[in-house]
């Protein structure tokens, strides 16, 4: 069994253990809200827990998504029922680097009317963006080029606001000849305990190029301090023209240095599972990010080193620059 196989097992009885233990405890809850006391009055012994369990986990939800915004995640530009503009200009140089300039451009705008049920979106490379974890950015995209296909879709939005979020599109793709091609992605929040919190996030998609796929990602979340946020993010991307699956690990800390800066160490790896379950990559990444100008010009510089399984995991430096444009 291979060191791949064996964390997908241990990973799989941590998420049982602890959706069974969350299944357990609510009995608990349930009994000690419904107990009569010895008068006509009802008392929750555990009711100042939940208060403070409520208090904590809104904490996380309300930095998560802050952190999500700041960095112009593709979480928040899926599900903020806001309309959002996000403009790339990104330059990659080292390993996996084309050494050339890569215009990237994803537009998601509310229609007011509908009470924010529809939106249309404008995207460039809509495959290599669906295909993906929310994760992509500069950090692990050296080798992402614009292919010159942009994607023009209307997306039906059904939403419980931080609990779960759901949208389906219909959309075509450009230039001519004309593709169609649909999409739809599913997500689920739910706080563990009063530190930490799991989404689950399952899209689906056809595009005529890469047929059927399916993205599944499960992140883990902790705020480790008032600017501190740990995050671990595991994601399986199958395409069933290839009928592979791509496996990643991403051990990520967020870090918010003040309202301009924030900050990004991640530990990445990277596998795929045919022939067999494989690594064949190991990432470290640092990345910083700075606000420009006021709320929607973005600077950010990440140094990396990769470790691929060509290169018989040999350090393979590279280096992103990206300007971006992103307000709501």
């Amino acid at each position: 069994m291979t060191y791949l196989t064996r964390n997908s097992i241990r990973l799989c009885r941590l998420v049982s253990g602890l959706l069974m233990g969350f299944i357990l405890l609510i009995p608990v809850k349930l009994f000690a809200s419904e107990q009569p006391a010895s008068g006509t009055q009802q008392i929750n012994v555990l009711e100042p827990l939940d208060t403070s369990h409520d208090y904590l986990s809104a904490k996380i939800t309300s930095y998560a998504n802050e952190i999500d915004r700041f960095f112009g995640g593709d979480r928040h530009y899926q599900e903020s029922n806001q309309s959002v503009v996000q403009l790339d200009l990104t330059r990659t140089s080292g390993y996996g680097a084309d050494r050339t300039y890569n215009l990237a451009a994803r537009v998601n705008l509310r229609l007011p009317a509908t009470e924010g049920r529809l939106h249309l979106l404008l995207e460039s490379d809509p495959e290599q963006t669906t295909a993906q974890s929310s994760q992509s950015s500069t950090l692990l995209n050296n080798q992402a080029t614009n292919t010159g296909t942009y994607g023009l879709a209307a997306r039906y939005v059904k939403e419980l606001k931080e609990v779960w979020h759901f949208n389906f599109d219909w959309g075509l793709k450009f230039p001519i000849p004309v593709q169609p091609f649909v999409r739809a992605r599913g997500s689920y929040s739910l706080p563990l305990d009063e530190v930490w919190r799991m989404n689950i996030a399952e899209s689906v998609y056809w595009f005529n190029s890469i047929g059927f796929g399916q993205t599944t990602q499960l992140d883990f979340e902790r705020l480790l301090s008032e600017p501190v946020l740990f995050r671990a993010t595991s994601t399986a991307i199958w395409l069933k023209d290839t009928k592979n699956i791509d496996l990643r690990q991403d051990l990520s800390i967020y870090h918010t240095v003040s309202d301009r800066t924030a900050l990004l160490y991640q530990a990445s790896a990277i596998g795929v599972s045919r022939p067999q379950y494989q690594l064949n990559q190991y990432v470290l990444s640092f990345l910083y990010r700075y606000r420009l100008h006021r709320e929607w010009m973005y600077f950010e510089f990440s140094p990396q080193l990769h470790f691929p399984k060509e290169e018989n995991f040999r350090a393979s430096p590279s280096l992103g620059l990206r300007l971006e444009i992103l307000f709501e």
